[in-house]
């Protein structure tokens, strides 16, 4: 006598499919789907959050060299934590932040690099 499936098998999924899908969402999906976005050129870099319903007294961002802390304070109707590594540092003072319409916008200026280069004289 011969068994013949009616329906697809079932599988299963193993422990690793969490983490698994977590990982091709991360890579597969686009900054701007995700919720945020980060352009740059020469002398600045614009980051922009999505954030609903997140007043600005409601909201941390730290800069410390080239890494920025964004985060939700408490009371916060959504809890938001991220930090950025750009490839080079910010100039905090030159720098804007402003929340419009529920999308927080970063204008980050870079640090210039200063040369520390001395000149050796040849005998």
């Amino acid at each position: 006598m011969f068994f013949t499936p009616v329906a697809p098998a079932v599988l299963r999924r193993t422990a690793y499919a969490p983490s698994l899908e977590r990982f091709l969402d991360d890579t597969l999906l686009t900054a701007r789907q995700k919720g945020y976005s980060i352009e740059q050129d020469d002398k600045t870099v614009t980051m922009s959050f999505d954030m609903p319903g997140v007043a600005k007294e409601q909201l941390s961002i730290g800069i410390e060299g080239s890494v920025v802390r964004i985060g939700s304070l408490e009371g916060a109707p959504r809890r938001y934590k991220a930090a950025y590594e750009l490839p080079q540092d910010i100039d905090v003072a030159a720098s804007d932040a402003k929340l419009e319409n529920g999308v927080l916008t970063l204008k980050l200026t870079k640090k210039v690099p200063v040369s520390n280069v001395t000149q050796l004289a040849i005998n």
